[in-house]
């Protein structure tokens, strides 16, 4: 049973859907999917076409909005917005150390998560379509990991789509997992070396952090133990329009006095807790690098066996000279199942995932070259999570997606741009722009 509620602005529908585990058994098990409607309130008895948006992750529930800011405004002016929670994400029959067990040992845990790919997200989307829309095509708005999601969307049921828009999210076609990170650790070191340059203090502070965790055994309040390699990870933060400020402000005051000498101070380890941990998404480090997996090749913890290409990655060396310490981004590594006690239950099962050898394709070069969907995609010009050479090429494959390149935003563009972004793709993909 549906419920319905207001914020400012807006009137809200919670909205639940039951799917099939396994979209090529459809009378075998099946798993729940919810969502949130949104429709503007002076709009809401209004025949309106539907948005779709997809999150990007893999491994986020939807946004979970008050009232209309962001894109949404802007999207609530035309549309009704489902926001979906993607299967194993928010309230979407969630998938995590509590409740995988339920599935048995490690390898049925495994099994199930091989369900959790951008192609059966696209099955999701068009089994509840017809339940939305009445059948009619909706348009798709894919962020970033939901970009990847929409581009398997043109390539397996494009007649579900009515308008493709995509922000920081097309994916090679071809890559492996190891062409991604290859071309990712020098895009990362671009990111670091402009934070320093802009933060010149910083080099100091991160070299006395990393010194201390190489030297002290640190395990913060949630249990989570503080390596270098883990430090280092809070570079993710670089990718999105104000990463560089928030880690700065993180580094500015680590340290306190005390008995025994400094020590990282109460209010760095809760923050650095707070961003490390994945006890709410998951499923993020589970299938990251599954979404790269193609055929018989296994992804076998690729951002881990890659950054050994990149020694200037490697903190102690950077230590014993007077280089700067290079933080890392967006990647998982098989430590952080040890570190952090959200995954340690699920090692074994992300091993078994990294070996998997029988990864079906998600995309349709065929199909995408004849694509007759409306189509355009922001691409921004130094991404950090998504190569912008590997985007414009995956862009020139797509028959009619039109591309917004820009530096003016981030990966987060879609979130601090907002309005504008969206105006802009909408206007590109109705050739207005």
């Amino acid at each position: 049973m549906s419920v319905t509620y207001r914020q400012p602005g807006v009137v809200l529908t919670d909205r639940r859907f039951t799917v099939p585990l396994d979209h090529a058994d459809p009378g075998g098990e099946t798993i729940e999917l919810y969502a949130r409607e949104a429709v503007a309130s002076d709009k809401a008895h209004q025949d309106l076409p539907w948005l779709v948006y997809l999150q990007g992750g893999p491994g986020f529930g939807a946004n979970r909005f008050v009232g209309r800011p962001a894109w949404l405004g802007r999207a609530l002016k035309e549309f009704r917005v489902l926001l979906l929670d993607q299967r194993g994400t928010g309230a979407s029959t969630p998938a995590n150390r509590q409740t995988l067990p339920l599935r048995g040992g490690p390898a049925e845990q495994a099994d199930y998560l091989t369900h959790f790919r951008a192609d059966a997200i696209v099955r999701d989307c068009e089994a509840i379509r017809p339940q939305v829309t009445g059948g009619a095509p909706w348009t798709v708005l894919g962020q970033s990991f939901g970009g990847f999601c929409t581009v398997a969307y043109l390539s397996l049921a494009p007649e579900g789509v009515a308008t493709a828009l995509i922000t920081g999210g097309l994916p090679s076609l071809d890559a492996h997992a190891d062409d991604v990170y290859r071309a990712a650790y020098p895009r990362i070191a671009r990111k670091v070396a402009a934070h320093y340059a802009r933060y010149p203090q910083d080099v100091e502070r991160a070299r006395r952090i990393a010194d201390h965790l190489l030297t002290h055994d640190v395990v913060l309040p949630n249990g989570y133990r503080l390596t270098v390699e883990a430090f280092q990870s809070l570079g993710a933060m670089l990718g999105s329009g104000d990463g560089s400020h928030r880690l700065h402000f993180l580094l500015e005051d680590a340290f306190v006095p005390t008995p025994h000498g400094p020590e990282l101070s109460d209010a760095f380890q809760e923050q650095a807790q707070n961003l490390l941990s994945y006890a709410g998404h998951p499923l993020y480090a589970l299938v990251h690098e599954a979404i790269y997996g193609r055929d018989t090749r296994p992804t076998d913890w690729s951002a881990e066996r890659v950054r050994a290409e990149f020694p200037r990655f490697d903190a102690a060396k950077a230590l014993a000279g007077d280089e700067p310490l290079l933080f890392t981004g967006e990647s998982v590594h098989p430590w952080m199942f040890d570190c952090d006690p959200a995954l340690r239950p699920l090692r074994e099962t992300a091993e078994l995932l990294a070996a998997r050898t029988d990864w079906t394709p998600l995309y349709d070069p065929a199909r995408l070259a004849a694509n007759e969907v409306p189509a355009a995609a922001a691409v921004y010009h130094d991404d950090m999570y998504v190569d912008t050479a590997h985007a414009l090429t995956t862009a020139r494959a797509i028959r009619g997606l039109r591309t917004w390149v820009t530096d003016e935003f981030e990966h987060d563009g879609v979130r601090t741009g907002g309005p504008r972004v969206l105006d802009r793709l909408l206007a590109l993909a109705r050739d207005e722009a």
